[in-house]
């Protein structure tokens, strides 16, 4: 199973650089997780590019409507009291940004779930795919990888 922030999603509704790799990544069988909070992410992404006339009004419509028509199926965490707490202390010891922390901290919810060896980040931001793979390090049991 694979934690997707938003940077991935919204990949999947918009060609751009990275949109192949985004492809492999949601083959049918994929389970993918996220944060609640991906969700207004992936409208503000989809919205900005269309006020920056990067897609036209018809483009937006239907990348938001596949979007919308998608959301269920994405496993998302909630963003709770705990997990901006834990956001918190996140963004402090890796030095992300509040939105980022919360992707991460939600990664951890997680990966405590389902273990680390069964659960991949992907992000297309590099700070944040360090802060994960530093964070995996910490949450890995003896004899896990």
């Amino acid at each position: 199973m694979t934690y997707a922030d938003s940077s991935v999603i919204v990949k999947r509704y918009y060609e751009e650089a990275g949109t192949g790799r985004v492809r492999e990544l949601f083959a049918p069988a994929e389970r993918i997780f996220t944060s609640r909070l991906a969700y207004a992410e992936v409208h503000a992404a989809l919205a900005r590019k269309r006020r920056e006339r990067a897609i036209s009004e018809a483009a937006y419509q239907r990348s938001a409507s596949a979007f919308e028509a998608d959301w269920p199926a994405y496993l998302s965490v909630e963003v709770t009291s705990a997990l901006c707490r834990q956001a918190g202390d996140l963004a402090e010891r890796y030095r992300l940004r509040a939105c980022d922390s919360i992707h991460l901290a939600a990664f951890a919810e997680v990966v405590r779930e389902a273990g680390v060896r069964d659960t991949r980040f992907s992000s297309f931001d590099a700070a944040l795919n360090r802060a994960a793979r530093s964070l995996r390090r910490t949450l890995t049991r003896p004899g896990e990888r």
